[in-house]
């Protein structure tokens, strides 16, 4: 039986990716120019962006960044409609951009704290798939959003209420793009990380209130069972290329969960 070539699943095809200056983001950008797609970025930090370009350009392949808040529908629209025109097609879609945001109590955490989070998290992600349609309907396509085992899985972090909310309504969203979809041969998944070593810490606010409203939780001999410490990103990035070649033909509608069976626990 001749064995799969899986050196360049993305051959030949345009993948756009948000929050791809750092993180998962970053990883799966490298990742997908590696297997041989066009990778456009859609990111409010475009300096961060563009030095993944760079690596991406080094190594033979081509990228574009645009300068492009995810909660700003004007701003996506003609961000992807900018990755479209350059490169020719939309393939791929990575939803992946989004914040901690504010984690504090809900009887203290402001309008304001909700909104930011809920607009970058699902607004963005509603955004960056909607606007992402008329392209991929030319030819299918498969779109994958970065939800979280918050929300879905787990409920124990005090004070990430808006945090989870947005997760859980990105999988929800996720399943309901995926059936409306189909008939257009576009695949819509959503991968569910849990701890991994990123820099997202550095966009959170836990306040003083959301410590002192926790709920001790003790694990047993760690809370990482797989490999006893945090995923890293390249591992999340290994997934979602996974979800966004052929090798996932059928694979629609699905929420995977990438923690090590830390939500398990």
């Amino acid at each position: 039986m001749k064995q799969k070539d899986t050196s360049k699943l993305l051959e030949g095809k345009v993948a756009i990716v948000t929050g791809g200056g750092s993180g998962i983001g970053r990883a799966t950008a490298l990742e997908f120019a590696r297997h041989g797609a066009k990778v456009g970025f859609l990111d409010r930090t475009p300096d961060d962006a563009e030095k993944v370009k760079a690596a991406i350009e080094r190594d033979g392949g081509e990228a574009w960044v645009t300068s492009t808040d995810v909660s700003d529908a004007k701003a996506v629209e003609a961000g992807i409609r900018t990755i479209a025109e350059k490169f020719g097609r939309v393939d791929i879609v990575f939803a992946n951009a989004g914040i901690n945001g504010v984690w504090t109590t809900i009887e203290d955490l402001d309008v304001d704290d909700w909104d930011q989070t809920l607009g970058i998290n699902l607004r963005g992600t509603f955004l960056t798939v909607k606007y992402a349609i008329p392209y991929l309907k030319k030819q299918g396509g498969s779109v994958i959003i970065t939800s979280s085992i918050n929300g879905n899985r787990i409920f124990n972090n005090t004070g990430a209420s808006a945090y989870s909310s947005s997760k859980a309504g990105q999988v929800a969203f996720m399943k309901m793009a995926a059936l409306e979809l189909a008939q257009y041969k576009i695949r819509v998944n959503a991968v569910c990380p849990g701890a991994i070593e990123t820099n997202i810490d550095e966009n959170t606010v836990r306040t003083k209130e959301a410590e002192e409203a926790a709920i001790p939780v003790e694990y047993p001999e760690g809370s990482h069972p797989l490999r006893g410490n945090p995923g890293k990103a390249s591992q999340v990035a290994d997934l979602v290329t996974y979800l966004a070649s052929d090798l996932s033909s059928h694979v629609t509608g699905t929420d995977i969960y990438i923690d090590g069976a830390e939500s398990l626990l």
